[in-house]
């Protein structure tokens, strides 16, 4: 896993293969749950722990 920092989502899926892997298996409100935070997530690492948090939110 990378853990190098971004400016925000997009520019993450763009330069991190693994990142935008992970982000297109996510479901489809997951992804649009970040996308709604996305200046807010600038590493893999923290794209996964809030998908994390969003499916943990729906158990």
């Amino acid at each position: 896993m990378h853990n190098k920092k971004f400016n925000n989502l997009n520019e993450l899926l763009a330069s991190n293969q693994s990142a935008g892997d992970f982000f297109n298996s996510l479901p489809g409100y997951v992804q649009e749950m970040i996308r709604q935070r996305s200046n807010n997530i600038k590493s893999e690492h923290q794209l996964r722990m809030y998908a994390e948090n969003i499916v943990q939110g729906d158990k």
